[in-house]
């Protein structure tokens, strides 16, 4: 009889000692749970909610990304904008310029001259902006500058030429003249472009760079040294790029002298600049406006982004973390448990030791 009482005495033992085992790994994983939130560190652990969590992690990466993009792409378009609305403040204050230009004197006449060679050497250097290391106008070949030594514009090959033509005006006549330089000003030739190797080819060769700011959805961002972006330069004098079509304006009028106010031919050659000058400033407020939707619709886009984001890490949320109140009282109620699992062995341990113990 004493035998199977302590055959079932040891069996209760094995059986309490078992289950605190199992409470104590239960008080492991609560522990666990209420330090870094996370109902497993593995998506075994997950159960139903590990299909839900490999799901949406890379959505949230992807959605992550697209922001980014987004953030590059407005940063560069911004950048872009302030150097428009300078670009586009030369164009304007030049064509103000022209429309007195028929009756100023010989010595004025000379110092737009030499106001209009500082605003050239002015528009090199901002087709060169930069946004951190990248080349704003240099459409896809953002590491190099659009405008190779723009501080020297004035003796490159393009302005010489141009100031070449100009000089020989009373020879040749003001359309002969102002053909001249509407085909150096449309050439991509070496040593007559003033631009980088990449941007002087033919309009259709050039892109912007593009990013990635939604699914499947690709933005061409900023805008080209050389050539249009969104918008066709029009008028009876244009290359076809109206900043093409201002840098050759500035270089003509860079070239004009005092001496030639007399000759019959300056008023019809000041004429093709005025018309060049105003298809320029209106393809310019053109090409800038969309600018400023594009900035408008990927602000928008990056706001839906991120709802989207917030939506989907709330679910991944619901997946993957504890609720932290009632893990906390879980673990509480656990370390109890087990107090009482440790209290219950060492008394039922005790009562069976004094059965064994000799009487004193």
């Amino acid at each position: 009889m004493s035998g199977t009482i302590g055959q079932n005495e040891y069996g209760l033992l094995r059986q309490l000692v078992a289950n605190s085992a199992t409470v104590r790994q239960h008080l492991t994983t609560l522990t666990q749970q209420a330090s870094d939130g996370l109902i497993a560190d593995s998506f075994a652990g997950l159960g139903n909610g590990a299909a839900a969590s490999l799901n949406l992690h890379p959505q949230i990466a992807a959605l992550q990304t697209q922001q980014k993009n987004i953030d590059s792409a407005t940063s560069r378009l911004g950048v872009t904008q302030a150097a428009m609305t300078q670009l586009q403040s030369i164009a304007s204050t030049f064509l103000a310029d022209l429309n007195k230009l028929d009756g100023l004197n010989a010595g004025q006449i000379d110092s737009v001259a030499a106001n209009a060679r500082a605003a050239l050497t002015q528009t090199a250097n901002l087709l060169d902006t930069q946004d951190g290391n990248t080349y704003v106008f240099a459409g896809q070949d953002t590491l190099n500058p659009p405008v190779p030594n723009p501080n020297a514009i004035g003796s490159s090959g393009f302005a010489t030429q141009i100031a070449a033509a100009v000089s020989g005006l009373s020879v040749i006549g003001a359309a002969a003249t102002a053909a001249t330089t509407l085909s150096i000003a449309s050439s991509n030739a070496a040593g007559t472009s003033p631009f980088s190797a990449y941007l002087s080819q033919p309009a259709g060769a050039l892109q912007s760079p593009a990013l990635q700011v939604g699914s499947q959805q690709i933005q061409q961002v900023g805008l080209l040294a050389s050539a249009n972006s969104s918008v066709a330069s029009l008028g009876a004098s244009t290359t076809g790029s109206y900043m093409r079509d201002l840098m050759r304006a500035l270089a003509t009028l860079g070239s004009l002298s005092s001496s030639q106010v007399g000759d019959p031919n300056f008023a019809g050659l000041v004429q093709d600049t005025r018309v060049s000058l105003t298809g320029t400033v209106s393809a310019m407020a053109a090409d800038t406006g969309v600018l400023g939707d594009t900035q408008t619709r990927l602000t928008n886009m990056q706001s839906y982004l991120g709802g989207t984001q917030i939506a989907l890490t709330i679910q991944v949320g619901n997946a993957e973390n504890v609720d932290m109140a009632a893990t906390l009282s879980a673990l509480t109620q656990t370390q109890t448990q087990l107090q009482a699992s440790y209290q219950l062995i060492a008394g039922l341990s005790a009562l069976s030791l004094a059965k064994y113990l000799p009487n004193g």
